[in-house]
């Protein structure tokens, strides 16, 4: 599991054509924003993309003026890395 927490900022003058370009791609929520085009963003790894490469992507939108990650939680969710949480220590 790979949670990001970022706030994108977004030209006020085109953010009602940017922000439903943010909210259709996979792996992303905006939970907040202004009228002056501050988003308050949540982006997931899927499993098809990094979250990582959805910042990048994110990026490159147009009107996307910056984005900066305020919050990161990582957490391995594999079996493996259960059973060596289950282990006890030496």
């Amino acid at each position: 599991m790979n949670i990001c927490g970022c706030l994108v900022h977004v030209a006020p003058e085109v953010l009602t054509a940017t922000r439903p370009r943010i909210e259709e791609m996979n792996g992303v929520e905006i939970h907040a924003g202004t009228e002056d085009g501050r988003l308050v963003v949540v982006v997931e790894d899927t499993g098809d993309t990094y979250a990582s490469d959805t910042i990048m992507a994110l990026h490159q939108i147009p009107g996307v003026i910056s984005l900066t990650l305020n919050y990161h939680h990582f957490e391995d969710l594999s079996p493996r890395a259960e059973l060596a949480a289950t282990q006890p220590e030496n």
